[in-house]
């Protein structure tokens, strides 16, 4: 046999040893961990000049950072509910923030449970029903907006879930609190208010740059925790094993982000690293959503989604650098009681142009808790005050109240040189054909996935939800 032959030979039983292995090779561990009402660009890999992130920036360095990840709906229980089910709000029935999923669901621990995983959840939960979401519970995070600034995170149980079984793959989400109001956590004053760049979306009144100083500082707390947990993995011995997702969730509680539509409420910062598969250090543009991080997970645990299982697909395809692209479009949806009266929104973006549909645009918007109202205006700071008895002196903040509390009935976006969506381009003629396409996309999704509009923002349909009894949609009980 000739030396070339010999050479080939050899690589040939070198890439059939390659494939055998990586065949019987067994399913990786999963760590998510998740911020909670984090703006995706207050975080430097996305922009942000503010805040201090060393361990996820370095994190970042290490995997693949996702610049067009969203949610379906940019509130806390709706989102976890999409990203646990794989299953947008209509049809996994969490529509509305305290209310509650459809019984009949599954979720991430039935379907990984098949596969053969442990798994589990620490800190907050803020899903239900329990029978939908029968998470195995793990105690050492702050499971609930009250916190203890003298209490740090205890390692103790999340170790001994990691460590549990090295015969038994797990599945861990770690769901922070941090930086959710009430902004307690972290040093504050390593952000001087007068030193910080407030973003366009935001007033700028003395109480307001206090306090985004203090949801700065709770971010690089958030970001302290993180690394702790990135430390834990290594001690036991699972990094390399183990694939990591980091998510900002939903925009931070200021005017525009959490519960709105608004890029800078359902767009999220979403970071994997995948040890000898993803490659350090890379980006992608792909289109991704909540309700595609299950079926990729499954597709990661060496199992094939079936047809109808998720409303999302995997993307371990552009994990794995086989692809550059994902889903054309990313899906919103917003209905805003018990937070406020009756604001319903729907949206999709195609990672680019953002339509947004305020489906009752002659209401005024009004959001209970960031406003502060009952009282409430303590716990959730109280610079939205600010924001009004400054208007008259500050034209530029009156602009802003205007957009947030008055919308116009379509909203058109260009998020590439607009990512704070200020400028409406609704009435540009030069994107009639982006509009049109948005709009006839949004329409069939929206009876895709028996969507009844302005009628689902009720108090009547928001309280059947939470009983448990869902009155629209795929599966309805109505």
């Amino acid at each position: 046999m000739s030396i070339t032959l010999r050479i080939v030979a050899v690589a040939f039983l070198l890439c059939s040893c390659q494939v055998v292995a990586s065949a019987t090779c067994p399913p990786p561990n999963v760590l998510i961990v998740m911020a909670d009402d984090c703006t995706y660009n207050d975080l430097p890999m996305y922009g942000g000049e503010n805040a201090k992130t060393p361990h996820l920036e370095e994190f970042a360095k290490q995997g693949m950072v996702f610049d067009r990840a969203f949610l379906a709906e940019a509130m806390c229980q709706p989102c976890r509910a999409e990203l646990y089910s794989g299953l947008y709000p209509m049809r996994n029935g969490c529509n509305w923030n305290h209310s509650a999923s459809r019984g009949d669901i599954e979720s991430m621990p039935q379907h990984l449970a098949r596969l053969g995983y442990r798994v589990g959840l620490a800190g907050k939960v803020h899903v239900s029903p329990a029978s939908a979401f029968p998470f195995e519970l793990v105690d050492g995070c702050d499971k609930n907006c009250v916190r203890n600034p003298t209490r740090p995170m205890q390692l103790d149980s999340i170790r001994e879930f990691m460590d549990r079984d090295d015969g038994q793959p797990f599945c861990l989400v770690v769901a922070l609190v941090e930086p959710h109001v009430p902004w307690v956590m972290g040093d504050a004053s390593a952000y001087p208010p007068r030193k910080l760049k407030l973003p366009p979306n935001i007033g700028d009144t003395p109480e307001t740059r206090s306090a985004f100083g203090r949801y700065l500082a709770e971010i690089t707390y958030m970001d302290g925790q993180f690394g702790k947990l990135m430390s834990e993995l290594e001690a036991v011995g699972k990094t390399d094993e183990t694939v990591v997702v980091f998510t900002s969730e939903q925009g931070s509680q200021f005017p525009g982000n959490k519960w709105t539509n608004y890029n800078t409420g359902v767009h999220t910062g979403l970071i994997v690293k995948w040890p000898g598969v993803v490659a350090s250090g890379t980006r992608t543009e792909a289109v991704v959503q909540y309700a595609d991080v299950l079926p990729t997970l499954v597709d990661i645990a060496g199992a094939t989604p079936q047809p109808g299982t998720f409303d999302g697909s995997s993307f371990a395809g552009v994990l794995r650098g086989e692809s550059d692209v994902h889903r054309e479009y990313a899906y919103g949806t917003h209905n805003n009681i018990p937070e406020g009266p009756p604001y319903p929104i729907r949206s999709i973006t195609d990672g680019r142009y953002h339509y947004i549909r305020n489906l009752q645009n002659e209401n005024l918007y009004i959001e209970k808790h960031l406003m502060g109202i009952k009282g409430r205006g303590e716990l959730n700071n109280k610079y939205w005050q600010t924001w009004v008895f400054q208007s008259f002196e500050q034209p530029e903040i009156l602009r802003l109240i205007q957009r947030y509390q008055l919308r116009p009935q379509e909203e058109l976006y260009d998020m590439a040189s607009d990512p704070y969506e200020m400028n409406n381009l609704i009435q540009d003629s030069s994107l009639a054909g982006v509009r049109e396409k948005l709009r006839a996309e949004l329409d069939r999704w929206m009876e895709s996935q028996g969507d009844p509009g302005a009628e689902q923002d009720t108090v009547e349909t928001h309280r059947a939800a939470k009983k448990g009894k869902h009155l629209f949609g795929i599966g309805a009980e109505g």
